[in-house]
């Protein structure tokens, strides 16, 4: 299989001042994946700060349906340089259209009163969690073919769904998921944009469908559709995506057929690094 990492998606080449191109993977799903865009947005908001500036939040809209078979191209708008914060605007653009649209902020970092009133749950440790890819791999004659081709595009990131078999199915379960993940390949800690927009990238997986599991629907459903509308993240400390972090995702609503869903992603010492929300479509259709 294809050797693919994230450092090189993450990697963008540089059109013009202000304009960038992002290469896409195709992960076999009807659409580009919205992690691609999240990442690949942020890194190339990066590309028009000062040194010393960290995100520290962003706020998305999916528009269109991009198309993984062709690249993206990043245009970046700066809105505002201040003394501590600075803002981009950033679109995401294919075959002239406008997919994507991305509000980042980013802060110099300063010292400030610190309280965290967010408890890490108690789960079972990765160690003992078979990795997502590992159950693709054992039911690979149930996947759609589009997926079995992409599964080396699955890969870069080891996910690792507590008690997935169920949380894939069509049982009806309560709207949360614990998922354990980290990148495979080396990101050393001073690399900030290459840790936090790999996050962002994996932010976006299992998120949506955690919607689905007190409707007793599989995201494999063939009647469904499922769409991301927007995506949120705040980044709270530093990210060091080289080791296990857990992401616990829960849904408190869904209706007018969307789902909401809150995510919490924290680190093996139970340090809260970032927080999530996403909105997305959820339908049923006839046959």
């Amino acid at each position: 299989m294809t050797d693919v990492k994230l450092a090189s998606l993450m990697t963008l080449d540089t059109v013009d001042t202000g304009i960038y191109q992002g290469q896409s993977w195709d992960l076999g799903f009807r659409a580009l994946f919205g992690g691609q865009v999240l990442g690949q947005a942020l890194a190339a908001a990066y590309k028009t700060v000062l040194a010393g500036r960290i995100v520290h939040s962003f706020h998305s809209y999916f528009l269109l349906p991009g198309d993984a078979r062709k690249p993206v191209i990043y245009d970046v708008e700066v809105v505002r340089d201040g003394r501590s914060f600075c803002t981009r605007r950033v679109k995401a653009i294919q075959e002239g259209n406008t997919i994507f649209f991305m509000t980042a902020s980013f802060q110099v970092v300063e010292p400030g009163m610190e309280h965290q009133f967010a408890q890490m749950p108690d789960v079972i440790p990765p160690e003992s969690v078979t990795s997502d890819i590992e159950f693709y791999e054992a039911n690979y004659d149930k996947l759609a073919r589009p997926m079995r081709e992409a599964l080396s595009y699955h890969k870069p990131i080891d996910i690792r769904t507590i008690d997935a078999v169920n949380q894939f199915s069509g049982v009806k379960r309560d709207p949360q998921r614990f998922i354990w993940m980290r990148a495979r390949e080396m990101m050393p800690s001073e690399n900030v944009i290459l840790n936090q927009a790999s996050l962002a990238y994996a932010s976006d997986y299992h998120f949506l469908s955690t919607s689905l599991q007190p409707h007793g629907v599989a995201i494999t459903d063939s009647n469904l559709r499922i769409a991301t509308i927007d995506h949120a993240m705040w980044f709270h400390k530093p990210v060091a995506f080289n080791d296990w972090l857990l992401y616990v995702t829960d849904s408190p609503f869904s209706g007018n057929a969307r789902g909401i869903v809150k995510g919490q992603i924290f680190n093996q010492k139970g340090e809260l690094v970032a927080s999530t929300m996403q909105e997305g479509l959820m339908r049923k259709i006839s046959n």
